[in-house]
């Protein structure tokens, strides 16, 4: 009889293996998001539209004591968490938004995060009934919402 025992993998190896999936998922998914949301941002600054969104939004993003350009935040986090990410920071890197506003974001940020990816990606194919999709969206805004403000009183 042979007396043969699975090799035990080494603690370096797993790691390599670790860093070449973050490697993909970095280079796929995480920068791609946020290098559209720099280059939407700075178009819409050139366009004038930030300006015009701040205004716009500043009464409803003020309840939450926010710039109405926070606005720019939320649309963001809808369509990609990364892209929100990215969206902060340029809007951080400007002086629109401060340390206390990004604390406020955040929360929302993952609440509310990438439902129009997921509305496609999951939603459809595990057969969610159309008619319950905006319950769960609203819901997932409210949430965001009700963080914020709690954020926003703790702050």
């Amino acid at each position: 009889m042979s007396n043969v025992t699975a090799k035990k993998p080494m603690v370096t190896d797993i790691f390599v293996e670790g860093a070449k999936k973050g490697w993909v998922i970095a280079t796929t998914s995480t920068v791609p998001n946020v290098l559209m949301a720099f280059v939407i941002i700075k178009a819409l600054q050139i366009t004038g539209a930030l300006a015009l969104m701040g205004t716009v939004f500043s009464p409803i993003m003020a309840v939450f004591g926010l710039p109405g350009e926070a606005a720019a935040v939320l649309i963001g986090a809808w369509m990609s968490m990364g892209g929100a990410v990215g969206v902060v920071i340029t809007l951080f890197d400007q002086g629109i938004l401060n340390g206390a506003h990004i604390a406020i974001l955040a929360p929302a940020i993952y609440l509310m995060g990438s439902q129009v990816q997921y509305m496609g990606r999951i939603m459809g194919p595990i057969g969610t009934e159309g008619r319950y999709i905006p319950v769960m969206i609203a819901i997932s805004v409210l949430n965001a919402f009700g963080a914020m403000l709690v954020m926003n009183i703790i702050l």
